[in-house]
């Protein structure tokens, strides 16, 4: 039986941090799109970096990866971030096949803290190999990193590509809630990505 995931961190580096790849990915892709997973991540990415480009769904677990997917094919000319989670995405793995077979420029970011966090903690079924399903739905890319060298070194391309990060449990709060409503965060996204105005 192999053993997990997380195991085969190295002991002596610190784990990563939802904060750090999320810095990451901005600083990568500053003019992108980015779909936030619930909970403590969109509240996160909320109090780190507000911007209009940013898509939370506030109480929508699972619906990251098929609400960029939508944004991706509707804007190809523009990166599309999914911020998931693993507990998101093991809810919704169905989406992995669709990504794939878009030919979209969405980059697929799970960030992996082996738990429901923003739920109380509760234990995922365990550090799930996301990059093993992504290659076999047939993602571009996929890869895996568990320290802030291998993140910042990962190569992703462009094309349907997933990055799995392991991350450790979260060190305190996740600040203040989403101060938008739903309808000013649909208003700002659509006028992030170019869309007049309803």
């Amino acid at each position: 039986m192999s053993a997990p995931l997380a195991a085969t961190a190295t002991a002596t580096a610190p784990q990563l941090s939802l904060s750090e790849v999320m810095r990451e990915m901005i600083a990568r892709h500053p003019d992108a799109l980015i779909v936030s997973t619930c909970g403590f991540t969109s509240r996160e990415l909320f109090n780190a970096a507000d911007r209009p480009g940013n898509f939370y769904l506030v109480g929508s677990m699972g619906m990251s990866a098929p609400v960029a997917l939508g944004l991706a094919l509707a804007r190809p000319e523009r990166t599309v971030i999914a911020l998931d989670g693993d507990g998101s995405l093991l809810m919704n793995l169905s989406v992995l096949p669709l990504v794939a077979a878009s030919g979209t420029q969405l980059l697929h970011v799970v960030v992996d803290n082996g738990m429901h966090e923003s739920t109380g903690g509760q234990s995922t079924v365990q550090r799930s190999d996301f990059v093993a399903l992504a290659l076999a739905a047939g993602y571009r890319a996929a890869v895996r990193v568990e320290t802030s060298d291998e993140l910042r070194a990962a190569e992703l391309p462009t094309g349907p590509t997933l990055l799995h990060a392991l991350t450790g449990p979260r060190a305190d709060g996740p600040g203040r809630r989403v101060t938008h409503t739903p309808q000013q965060i649909v208003e700002r996204v659509r006028a992030a990505a170019g869309h007049p105005a309803s």
